[in-house]
């Protein structure tokens, strides 16, 4: 016979269970909702453009719904309005969540200006990065032949404020976020040789030497307060080009930088080949504390970061090697996924994705149900890669935590597909975004030149 204590128990945790199986048949309390299955399905493709050429670089979803889309435009006719010169802009496309355009917006000047993401800002508005060549129009000031342009807008896509930075070289942003504060931090590259070693708010000793010799190019991170006015800037990098690409914000209040590194001095101590993966961790006043590169001796481009379940992040791009830090070579050019420890930057785990051919990457998200998706490209039909429809597809897969592949599949026609962002939206289905220039098998219409690319999975 069980004792009284013990047959208690076991009463009370049928009941439990039984109460539980009737105010949830799924067994799952309010608090921990089922997050749906990824079928791999296409729900719907879309193409917008006009007679020139367009490409979709970042896309969120908006907070009713539907999308927020950007994309940069030489066009000014078929979808895009209001613009009436073929030069470059920003192109901004609200859609609703059909894929349907609901509105569109250019901005820009008279010479070349080139959007590069978009991000949700908590007033409901949107901060988008880029740079410009121009000095007219929507842009208001320009130090030099390329400048960072980053414009913060409404939710209906009017200009709130835009600020330009930079110094009479190339200097290019890749990516701008709101920080937890409710500033803005914007990342790109900076022409040091042109700036003359300006652009670095340090006020270390060593600093005036060590930035004299910077001489190609840096990451380059500016932080903002929330009407763009400037806090802090700072460079790093070595005597190469290095170009900063993303950019996370850490728990700790710092930031998260990843990029491409040529150099292999000043601030890179561990270089590996031609071209390395480069992550650099500073603190919320922009001093470096750790750096680490990723990379065999041939060449790796790093182009997005995700935040991992874990807390640690993963950083993907493009390899080209088959030695030190790349295990497993594919083809050509494999996609890259390195998973590496928040506090010093060590790898955890590496993978390669692709087959014989030409494969990159160019966005990644951690999704609800703690797996990560990947938007990129692909020119094979072989290894991961189940078929291809012409010279390049858009290519997307989904992998664990533990980087292993878990679903594949490549949209696109006869021509050349790219896929360049991504974002799940609030129903578990995932948005793509990028271009094409096919007009068949996956892709039904094209405006002529190169249209963006949009399609949803679920």
């Amino acid at each position: 016979m069980l004792p009284i204590k013990r047959l208690y128990y076991l009463i009370f945790t049928a009941l439990l269970l039984i109460s539980c199986g009737s105010d949830d048949s799924t067994g799952t309390s309010d608090d921990d909702p089922i997050v749906p299955d990824f079928l791999g399905e296409v729900v719907w493709i879309k193409t917008f453009g006009g007679t020139g050429d367009e490409d979709a670089i970042s896309v969120v979803q908006s907070n009713d719904g539907g999308y927020m889309v950007l994309a940069s435009t030489k066009s000014m006719d078929g979808d895009i309005t209001g613009k009436s010169t073929t030069d470059l802009d920003y192109w901004l496309l609200k859609l609703d969540e059909n894929g349907e355009k609901l509105w569109d917006k250019t901005y820009g000047g008279s010479e070349q200006d080139k959007a590069s993401s978009i991000s949700k800002t908590s007033d409901g508005g949107y901060i988008i990065s880029g740079f410009t060549a121009s000095i007219d129009g929507d842009v208001t000031e320009n130090a030099g032949f390329h400048d960072y342009w980053i414009v913060k807008i409404n939710s209906s896509g009017d200009i709130q404020w835009e600020k330009s930075f930079g110094f009479i070289g190339q200097d290019q942003a890749f990516k701008v976020i709101e920080t937890a504060e409710g500033g803005y931090i914007a990342i790109g590259f900076l022409d040091v040789g042109q700036s003359g070693g300006e652009g670095n708010d340090a006020t270390e000793s060593s600093d005036s030497t060590r930035n004299s010799l910077h001489s190609l190019g840096d990451y380059w991170a500016i932080k903002m307060d929330s009407n763009g006015n400037k806090i802090w800037r700072r460079y790093f990098g070595g005597s190469h080009v290095d170009q900063g690409k993303d950019v996370l914000q850490t728990p700790d209040g710092g930031f998260l930088l990843i990029g491409i590194s040529e150099s292999s001095d000043f601030d890179i101590t561990n270089a590996y080949g031609a071209n390395d993966f480069w992550a650099i961790k500073i603190n919320a006043d922009g001093d470096l504390i750790w750096e680490n590169s990723f990379g065999g001796s041939e060449s790796e481009f790093a182009y997005s970061i995700t935040n991992t379940t874990d807390g640690n992040f993963i950083v993907i791009g493009d390899t080209r090697s088959s030695d030190f830090n790349v295990s497993t070579p594919l083809g050509n050019a494999d996609v890259w996924a390195v998973k590496f420890n928040s506090s010093n930057g060590n790898i955890i785990w590496e993978n390669t994705f692709g087959g014989l051919e030409f494969d990159s990457a160019r966005g990644i998200i951690q999704l609800e149900n703690g797996k990560y998706a990947i938007a990129g490209n692909s020119r094979s039909s072989n290894n991961h890669v189940e078929n291809n429809n012409g010279s390049n597809d858009a290519w997307m897969f989904i992998i664990d935590e533990d980087g292993n592949l878990e679903f594949e599949k490549n949209i696109g026609g006869s021509q050349i597909d790219f896929a360049n962002n991504l974002t799940e939206t609030t129903n578990n289905e995932i948005i793509f975004v990028g271009n094409t220039d096919s007009n068949d098998i996956d892709i039904t219409i094209n405006k002529g030149g190169k249209d963006i690319l949009i399609y949803k999975m679920k």
